[in-house]
């Protein structure tokens, strides 16, 4: 009987431990040990409130999420709701731009990965650690969903010690005025230097699309509610937590970064952790945050495969893909979609050494515009989920329905349109609304021709 399950539904073997880590992992990505110089010195110390404030939006998001998650846990991932209250269209688009989404995030995180290892491995091919860390996490993958929220836990816990260690530190520093370098760390040097808006409107606003970049991925807890035991109680514990870990993640951070040196002194060459972990005598400060960003570009395409394979069974269960994808192995788990997302990748992995950079580059940026372009249509699956259920779930309702959701929704169309406008962005968003008319047009033929081998049949 067991093994009959197995072969026919999803295994539930992800803990509650499991589900905590890969919330946090989603919220956590390597832009905040990376690229948070550079976002610091567009806004200054606003940067802070941009956090607070998407972080809020963020939430609300999950929170929507998770309702709709909660009031039916025999569907696999939020793309089941998605077919139901926007149609077998709309669970084409979403599902489709959310694999690449991730496809295109791993293929960047890959590349970087080579990178990364040729810091201690200076003679080591550039092609051969994406190689094999692709090879590995794809055997672990296969064995069962357990042993990837295993992985995924350990790696969350290595970017929340960094973390963790920079704020201790810098709080530290700070509360005993200790000189570093130049400066001596206060917490007022986040209002001596130019106030909280040192860069203005302008430069606020530019840090929201840097800020929200850095949350893509939080949503991936809803592709986990097919595998994950004790759903009702696991999901909103996990979803709960987002706001202690937006605050002491992002905001922590960002205020023991500047607290330790102010805004105009952080660098953009280097990660503004590095830069503080040296400047207390951190030895090999360099060499441990480049572990800390391997682990998180390994995360990354870790969570790459489980989401994508994830998708392609979701998309294949609704006729939205070819249903050779809904065949699981032994232990429950989707290994036609998982062969499939990783062979891709490897092609990628492959192929890029005949592309330059810059497409990189721009492929990132259209998949985190395309995630936000995700996060709109779950906010209005949600609200077309409680036009029709008006009480909606008892023990964990959207906060402040519909207000938030109809706030949440015009923030994120906000970002959209601001990244429309912006010179730095304005391409890939072009792209990404192109791509959703290609998948609009895409369905429209596959279901054409559906229709007419239908007839033929009854025929």
């Amino acid at each position: 009987m067991t093994e009959h399950k197995n072969k026919t539904s999803l295994s539930r073997s992800l803990k509650s431990r499991h589900i905590q880590m890969i919330a946090i992992g989603g919220a956590i990505g390597t832009g905040l040990f990376l690229g948070s110089g550079s976002a610091i010195q567009t806004s200054g110390p606003s940067i802070i409130i941009s956090y607070l404030v998407v972080g809020i939006f963020c939430f609300l998001l999950m929170r929507a999420i998770g309702e709709l998650l909660l009031s039916d846990t025999s569907k696999h991932s939020f793309l089941d709701f998605v077919k139901e209250y926007l149609g077998d269209r709309w669970e084409f688009v979403t599902g489709w731009t959310y694999w690449f989404c991730w496809i295109s995030l791993a293929m960047a995180d890959l590349t970087a990965t080579g990178i990364y290892i040729k810091y201690w491995f200076p003679n080591v091919p550039q092609w051969l650690p994406p190689l094999v860390i692709l090879v590995c996490l794809f055997a672990a993958n296969m064995v069962n969903v357990g042993l990837f929220g295993e992985l995924e836990s350990w790696f969350s816990m290595i970017k929340v010690v960094a973390i963790i260690l920079l704020v201790v530190v810098g709080f530290g520093l700070a509360i005993f005025s200790v000189k570093v370098g130049h400066s001596t760390a206060s917490f007022g040097n986040l209002l001596t230097h130019g106030g909280l808006f040192p860069k203005g409107a302008h430069g606020f606003l530019l840090s929201f699309q840097m800020v929200v970049f850095a949350f893509v991925g939080i949503e991936m807890v809803g592709l986990t509610a097919g595998e994950t035991d004790h759903p009702e109680k696991n999901l909103p514990k996990a979803i709960n937590s987002l706001p202690i870990r937006i605050g002491l993640f992002y905001i922590g951070s960002m205020i023991a970064v500047m607290s330790v040196y102010p805004w105009n002194e952080i660098t953009t060459t280097a990660s503004p952790f590095v830069q503080v972990f040296s400047g207390v005598g951190i030895i090999g400060a360099a060499g441990i945050l480049n572990f800390v960003v391997l682990t998180a570009a390994i995360s990354a395409t870790n969570s790459c495969l489980f989401s994508t394979s994830r998708t392609m069974y979701a998309l294949s269960m609704g006729g939205n893909a070819s249903s050779f994808l809904t065949k699981l192995g032994r232990n429950g788990v989707p290994n036609i979609a998982l062969n499939f997302s990783t062979a891709f990748l490897l092609i990628i992995v492959i192929l890029n050494y005949f592309i330059p950079a810059g497409v990189f580059n721009l492929v990132s940026s259209v998949s985190t515009i395309n995630f936000v372009i995700v996060w709109v249509v779950l906010l209005v699956v949600h609200l077309k989920y409680r036009r029709q259920h008006a009480t909606g779930v008892a023990r964990f309702k959207m906060p402040g329905y519909p207000v938030t959701d109809y706030l949440s929704l015009a923030f994120f169309i906000f970002i959209l349109g601001f990244l429309l406008v912006s010179g730095s962005t304005r391409v890939a968003m072009l792209i990404s609304i192109s791509s959703i008319f290609v998948m609009l047009a895409a369905y429209q033929l596959i279901g054409h021709k559906q229709s007419v081998s239908q007839r033929k049949a009854d025929d």
